[in-house]
């Protein structure tokens, strides 16, 4: 990607403390439009936190997040209303609520009714059981459909940059596969700009254009997703290979 164009989000020199523990300690990143963009790393790198960091969800210590050039505020409705949204890790669906209800929860930024439906059918169309269990209580759903709300929630916020965080945790490879499929085609047919951070190194990389690997809180590597892939240090700590 051009480094000459103005990155639709950007992480400078953040750093966010959990009291004395340094979870993020002068992180950059960019993303640009229409990528799909990963962060890697082991449990505790920080992948989780940076997610946090830009949704104003913990606060910074230091840096700045921008979207567009334009500082990107720090609570989290607020987030949500310059156009970037969130599908948590843990899903953090709204269990009392039905399917339907949750979707509309989303759509809080949206003042058009005629808009909300449209995107209520897109993401139909993406996720067809959530149509089929929008009637259904969300905290009955199984694991893979309360993952598929979440990712579906964040869109009905009709955001600019979607972040994922963790999509694929506690799910089957079946259920994996399918919900990346989706992702691949939000992106590709709809345009949408996703930041993903993933435990599950291998998948975030074939899915994504470039890919970040963070560890305690510092940035250890960029470049293009494929060519991590087949990076033999990449694949030694990340992907279950054993150094060449």
């Amino acid at each position: 990607m051009s480094q000459e164009r103005t990155p639709l989000l950007s992480v400078r020199n953040l750093v966010v403390n959990y009291g004395a523990i340094k979870a993020l300690q002068g992180l950059d990143l960019d993303v640009y439009a229409g990528e799909i963009v990963a962060v890697i790393g082991a449990n505790g790198a920080g992948k989780s936190t940076l997610m946090n960091a830009v949704m104003g969800s913990v606060p910074r210590a230091g840096g700045e997040v921008f979207l567009e050039g334009r500082p990107l505020p720090t609570k989290s409705f607020q987030v949500v209303n310059a156009g970037v949204s969130i599908s948590p890790e843990g899903r953090k669906v709204f269990a009392p609520l039905t399917t339907y209800e949750n979707l509309r929860m989303g759509a809080f930024p949206q003042k058009s009714e005629t808009d909300i439906q449209g995107d209520l059918r897109k993401v139909y169309d993406l996720f067809p059981r959530l149509e089929e269990r929008k009637d259904q209580y969300a905290g009955t759903l199984s694991g893979g459909e309360q993952q598929m709300l979440a990712i579906g929630r964040a869109l009905m916020a009709r955001p600019r940059v979607l972040l994922l965080d963790e999509p694929s945790l506690g799910l089957a490879p079946i259920i994996i596969k399918e919900i990346f499929k989706e992702l691949k085609r939000v992106n590709q047919e709809m345009g949408l700009t996703i930041l993903i951070v993933e435990q599950n190194a291998k998948q975030a990389l074939m899915l994504s254009h470039r890919a970040y690997v963070i560890q305690t809180g510092h940035l250890l590597m960029e470049g293009p997703s494929q060519e991590l892939l087949h990076n033999p240090e990449i694949e030694a700590a990340y992907l279950g290979g054993k150094k060449k």
